[in-house]
């Protein structure tokens, strides 16, 4: 089964996009710098006021739709896709209702009833969410001024064509975020398809190298940026992560 379906990990996700501080890190001392990545993602990693005035933005790998909610207040329209069925059927719901109950684990099968809640000020009509293959993206889906690729491209079988494909979905002058920790694993990328994170005629190839020789035909690197992470997969035991981050302006 695919773990992105489970209950375990929609609410850990939940959880990791809308849970209060204290709730995620109820630990003094414990990495806080890491709270609040899907807003980050967008408030750190755009320049949001280049933005234009109707700007449209695709969310791509949204999971349960924190960064899309905050692209929402600065684009008129934000698309999120994602592989997973539970994520968006967790986002639409979120997106309709503002809301959403889940249980947050604690210690083995106990749990603390939590709720997930949209902040008022985000107009959610502006959102839509979808499921979808971010290597096989419909072909209507038009272009955008601003797309966030968090922790998606470490999770795809090709992410070459991902890159490939950007040129085409990226208004001029749109800025394109993509985020990852580049966690390479053949359990979701052939080895042969890695961006980076391997030696090749006795030289070191990090992801980033990819990154440019594949995106800088197309797109100037504005900057990088380092953010952790942190999700929690109960009271005391974490996923503590460092994503490095790229954004892109369109030629």
């Amino acid at each position: 089964m695919n773990i992105y379906e489970t209950d375990q990990l929609l609410a850990e996700y939940l959880l990791f996009h809308y849970g209060e501080d204290n709730d995620i890190l109820p630990w003094p001392g414990g990495p806080a710098d890491a709270l609040h990545y899907p807003v980050r993602c967008v408030t750190e990693c755009f320049d949001v006021k280049s933005l234009p005035p109707k700007a449209r933005a695709l969310d791509l790998g949204c999971a349960v739709g924190r960064s899309t909610f905050e692209l929402a207040r600065h684009c008129a329209e934000v698309i999120g896709i994602d592989y997973s069925q539970r994520f968006i059927t967790a986002a639409t719901q979120l997106r309709d209702q503002r809301e959403l109950p889940y249980l947050r684990r604690d210690e083995g099968d106990l749990s603390t009833p939590s709720v997930a809640r949209i902040s008022a000020d985000i107009d959610c009509h502006r959102v839509h969410f979808e499921r979808g293959d971010a290597l096989d993206l419909r072909a209507d889906l038009g272009t955008f001024d601003a797309i966030l690729m968090a922790n998606l491209i470490d999770r795809l079988n090709d992410p070459r064509r991902l890159l490939e494909r950007l040129p085409s979905l990226v208004n001029p002058g749109g800025q394109v975020v993509i985020a990852s920790p580049y966690t390479w694993m053949r359990d979701f990328t052939p080895r042969e398809n890695w961006l980076g994170g391997f030696e090749q005629d006795g030289q070191r190839r990090p992801t980033r190298d990819a990154l440019q020789s594949t995106l800088e035909p197309h797109f100037t690197l504005l900057k990088t940026s380092n953010q952790p992470l942190l999700i929690r997969e109960h009271v005391r035991k974490y996923q503590w992560s460092v994503a490095e981050t790229t954004t892109w302006r369109r030629h």
